[in-house]
């Protein structure tokens, strides 16, 4: 349906259901997206906001207009996104949030992610025949962590944030409380998890309307439970979702389903400050996310492995670049799957996973004409596929501060469970974990025993919220969805900003490539020549050409300018500046 179609579909509905003032202000955003994604990055001067949704953008541009700073606007911009986009903005999951500070010379990470119940096993998973049931970490009452978004937003806020929590949800509470338009994207989504969704009365009756009939672009979705479950946080703060009516709520929902989460496991959660991971490429200071993210860690790792080659004389995309961004990701994976965990259980290698001495090892085992079979690559021993429905955002201000946040409830819908009465989505992160030491999770990665399921302790993640600094001035701030996926994506638009010289927007829309270990094959999106893909399997590379990977926000600040962009993989996503 061409666009002039769509909007007069649109307007017809709007008028059906009583809400053309609101449809007409929604549409004047959506129209730009409507049209297609810009050409040029957008541009600011005073604040940059680059979300995954149109209308979560647009509630953090108004806090960076009324003065209020980037911790202020991500804020906002999360919570609305749990209204807007609940397939992955949340409530019911968690994440991490990098904020770095140009007048204190500093960069802080916030740990919200889940973390397991008191009550959780190390064998909760596996059937009576010892095999690890997918089904029960991906779909039941089992499968969630105890959420951490609201007291993660809520310890960001308060720590470095200039306006009340009251404010700052007040966007969201909005949109859940009058609604907002539906879009393609989100119809889209429903109707694709409708077996999941329908699964739950709880959800059932959210997310379609009473005669079980979809949600079409241009209808009106209101979620008056989610409205009052937010309306209360916003008026008593956090304890009241970890010790009030909607703890009360939730744990209700668990007794009824043999869940595990308690009253004493959500009074008992708490986020925590990390210290971000820190490397060095080619005179740029790369922040990443630390523990339990996986992300950060390898990110720096493999970019330590490529800073040993001359990438930008080998060229964007070429067959030796993407030989050699394999190799050094499979290595990096393959570690990945031995080491790393919740340092607050496990002893993680840090420091040498992320050392240029480990890195020349690695870089030494590399052929620069062949491939390595990944069976021959073992864990090494260093020196002293994440859902798609993750999401990030990245928003700067005028004060030198700058925010990367990514958060989610891991699959799309996450385990496709509502607490009822509540009107938000249980996450399903349990199955984050490994369930059984060498078997794959969702997304093909594999686990040892540092990762595996014991009480209180928090998931491995790939999110990868990173902020590229340059002489002390924030430069860089990107991160995406995207699973195992998250870390390379991450990576590439690194490196298509810093050896590539491409603009941010050129720099996020390239075509991806993706290796992690196992299975042994190069997964690539559409657009990639195919001469180059001829010449990677003359190296003995696998290709498997398929969906797109990733949706990555990102701003770059240069010569004093702040330049966003959106994701065109995304199709409501946009980038807004001041």
């Amino acid at each position: 349906m061409n666009r002039r179609l769509l909007q007069s579909s649109f307007m017809r509905v709007a008028a059906m259901v009583g809400c053309t003032v609101l449809f007409m202000s929604q549409l004047a955003t959506a129209g730009s997206i409507l049209e297609g994604q810009r050409m040029h990055p957008v541009q600011g001067k005073e604040g940059m906001v680059v979300t995954s949704h149109f209308l979560a953008t647009q509630s953090a541009q108004k806090v960076l207009k009324n003065g209020g700073n980037a911790i202020d606007a991500a804020v906002t911009a999360a919570f609305s996104l749990a209204v807007t986009q609940p397939r992955s903005g949340n409530i019911g999951g968690g994440g991490f949030m990098l904020i770095s500070s140009e007048k204190k010379n500093e960069v802080v990470a916030i740990d919200y992610r889940e973390k397991a119940p008191g009550k959780a096993t190390v064998d909760m998973f596996l059937d009576k025949e010892g095999n690890a049931d997918s089904q029960v970490s991906r779909y039941s009452h089992l499968a969630a962590g105890v959420p951490g978004t609201v007291a993660g937003l809520a310890m960001a806020l308060e720590q470095y944030g200039t306006i009340s929590l009251k404010d700052a949800m007040a966007p969201a509470i909005k949109l859940a409380e009058e609604g907002f338009i539906v879009t393609p994207r989100f119809s889209d989504g429903l109707k694709k998890k409708e077996k999941m969704l329908k699964k739950w009365d709880s959800s059932l009756k959210i997310f379609y309307k009473a005669d079980g009939t979809y949600y079409e672009p241009g209808e009106l979705f209101i979620q008056k439970d989610l409205a009052a479950t937010l309306k209360r946080i916003s008026e008593n703060g956090i304890k009241e979702f970890y010790e009030g009516k909607t703890a009360e709520l939730l744990v209700a929902e668990m007794a009824r389903h043999g869940g595990l989460i308690s009253m004493e496991d959500m009074k008992n959660y708490s986020p925590g400050f990390r210290t971000p991971v820190h490397g060095n490429y080619r005179g740029y200071d790369i922040y990443s996310m630390s523990p339990p993210s996986s992300g950060g860690t390898h990110v720096v790792q493999i970019l330590n492995i490529l800073e040993g080659y001359p990438i930008s004389k080998y060229g964007h995309n070429s067959a030796k670049t993407i030989h050699l961004m394999a190799e050094a990701m499979k290595r990096a994976y393959a570690d990945r799957s031995h080491y790393l965990g919740d340092e607050d259980f496990v002893k993680v290698p840090l420091k040498g996973l992320t050392s240029k001495k480990y890195a020349e090892v690695l870089r030494k085992e590399i052929d620069p004409e062949k491939a390595t079979p990944s069976a021959t690559i073992a864990q090494n021993n260093p020196l002293p596929y994440e859902s798609n429905e993750t999401t990030h955002f990245s928003i700067v201000d005028k004060f030198g501060n700058a925010v990367s946040n990514t958060y989610t409830i891991n699959f799309s819908y996450g385990s496709g469970i509502v607490v009822e009465g509540a009107g938000f989505l249980l996450n399903n992160e349990m199955d984050d974990f490994s369930a059984k030491p060498g078997v794959p999770n969702a997304y093909g990665l594999l686990g040892g025993d540092a990762n595996k399921v014991e009480p209180n302790k928090r998931m491995l993640s790939s999110m990868s919220p990173t902020i590229v600094k340059k002489d002390g001035k924030n430069f860089l701030v990107t991160g995406s969805p995207g699973g195992s996926r998250i870390i390379t994506t991450t990576l590439q638009v690194i490196m298509n900003v810093i050896d590539h010289n491409l603009n941010i927007l050129s720099a996020v829309a390239a075509s991806r490539i993706h290796h992690q270990w196992l299975p042994d094959e190069i997964r690539v999106e559409e657009g990639l020549s195919p001469d180059t893909i001829a010449t990677l399997q003359e190296m003995s590379h696998e290709i498997k050409v398929k969906s797109a990977m990733g949706a990555i926000q990102s701003i770059m600040i240069k010569d004093g300018k702040m330049f966003g962009a959106a994701d065109p993989r995304r199709s409501t996503a946009l980038a807004a500046g001041l």
